[in-house]
């Protein structure tokens, strides 16, 4: 079969309305190509968004409460609404600029590179975005395997099964997700996705109201629980959970799959995005505290169960369940697209064709591979939770709150006297802090379980 050979890349489009060049005319190498084709519209981008945002770590908001209490729980979560909204923002800002400027950026790192320099994108920006990604796939691949575990409980209490192989299950449903071609194709899987956890929130939301109103009520007590030094770091891990719940860490390459112009649709995307937030964060975290108090369980799925006897009707903990687990595939695949642009860009050849054997074949062995390896380290390490703590505190923070601010002020370097220019820089110091202290926090909490870690176990 003959294979048919592109013609050189032109991405550079004009703005008709205001007569600019939007993108560079630029030869693409195949992971920005293959995977981050830019055809989608804002609608596609706000799916997108949800998706690679709203999870079921946000089922563990309930919990920060514990840590936080209701009063500094509350504005922690108000607090990281706006921050993450103004700093996704002044990301899409600054790539839009670029885009004018005729040198679009379809990748985190390239916009490192273009802004900070090469050095920082290789040794800091692109590793710490590839371990925040693929470790937010071996959580949800941990996540899975915990509700799948969870469904079997539910109608065999005795079961002999173990955790690590309800995860190989799930890892091998993933290993046919995983080979969708591209960011874009997965807009109508995403648009699932965001109706899926609007559906969870709601049954969460109704089943800690029932509880919380049931004779069955647990006693209740919203006082934060240990010695100060517990309770500092006990601060510190709540704005870390709440932190990781509204991380990312892929708005470059969310954004990149935009068709041209792309002014304004990134916005429109985040409005939808936010508006799930607000309606789904809010509503679980409040009702779930409220409902369980410091007694509050790390996913609130797990103070529905007394003793494994259900609190709740059995229908309603499955059917919350099979939203949860449906909507962890595709925010597993989601952030599989950032190693999967990696892997394209190393092994494909942009010049032929995205579907010849060429192609296909090496996109097919590094997929499964990295699909493989991911289950086998979720299996493997159940404890996982903890060390995705430290990915949360290094990683999260740093993507989505701290660099956001420098490249903005570089880019456009706003008065030194300016309102933005002070919020930029004091956005940037408390993020840089809180990543730190978050990172100590975690490696302490690792320190302190680790007696009860062990290989392969039955969590």
């Amino acid at each position: 079969m003959a294979t048919v050979v592109p013609k050189p890349i032109n991405t550079s489009t004009t703005d008709n309305e205001n007569g600019g060049i939007m993108d560079s005319p630029l030869e693409l190498d195949a992971g920005a190509l293959f995977v981050l084709k830019s055809r989608g519209s804002w609608l596609h981008c706000g799916y997108h968004l949800t998706t690679s945002i709203v999870s079921p770590v946000l089922l563990g908001l309930p919990f920060a409460f514990t840590l936080l209490g209701w009063g500094a729980g509350v504005i922690c979560m108000i607090l990281a609404a706006l921050v993450t909204f103004y700093a996704f923002n002044l990301l899409s800002l600054v790539l839009e600029h670029h885009a004018q400027l005729g040198n679009r950026h379809l990748r985190y790192r390239d916009m490192a590179s273009d802004i900070l320099g090469p050095r920082w994108s290789k040794y800091f920006v692109g590793p710490l975005q590839f371990l925040t990604c693929y470790g937010a796939v071996i959580g949800c691949t941990l996540l899975g395997g915990q509700s799948l575990k969870f469904i079997y409980l539910l109608y065999n209490s005795n079961g002999e099964m173990k955790l690590y192989q309800f995860i190989i299950i799930f890892g091998a449903a993933t290993l046919f997700l995983a080979q969708m071609p591209s960011f874009h194709s997965l807009r109508h899987i995403n648009l699932v996705s965001l109706i899926l956890c609007l559906a969870y929130s709601a049954c969460v939301t109704a089943g800690s109201i029932d509880i919380g109103h049931s004779a069955n009520a647990p006693t209740r007590n919203y006082s934060t629980k240990g010695s100060q030094l517990n309770q500092f770091f006990g601060v510190i891990n709540g704005i870390s959970i709440i932190a990781t719940a509204y991380g990312s860490g892929i708005i470059p390459e969310i954004q990149a799959t935009l068709a041209p112009p792309v002014k304004g649709k990134m916005f429109k995307g985040l409005c939808i995005c936010f508006s799930v937030i607000i309606s789904t964060y809010f509503s679980v975290g409040i009702s779930g505290y409220w409902a369980f108090g410091n007694q509050a369980a790390g996913s609130i799925l797990t103070s529905f169960m007394d003793d494994r006897k259900p609190l709740l009707p059995t229908w309603l903990l499955l059917l919350t369940n099979i939203f949860t687990l449906t909507q962890l595939y595709a925010v597993t695949v989601i952030y599989l697209q950032q190693s999967n642009e990696l892997f394209e860009k190393l092994f494909a050849n942009p010049n032929i064709g995205q579907f010849s054997i060429r192609n296909v074949l090496p996109r097919l062995i590094s997929r499964s591979m990295s699909v493989v390896l991911a289950t086998l380290l979720a299996a493997m390490l159940p404890f996982f939770g903890d060390i995705l703590a430290v990915f949360g505190a290094f990683g999260v923070i740093p993507l989505d709150c701290f660099l956001p601010m420098v490249f903005y002020n570089l880019t456009f370097r706003p008065s030194k006297r300016s309102l933005v220019f002070f919020v930029n820089t004091l956005i940037g110091l408390v993020s840089f802090v809180l990543s730190i202290v978050g990172a100590v926090a975690s490696v302490r909490q690792i320190v302190l379980d680790a007696k009860a870690y062990s290989l392969f176990a039955n969590m």
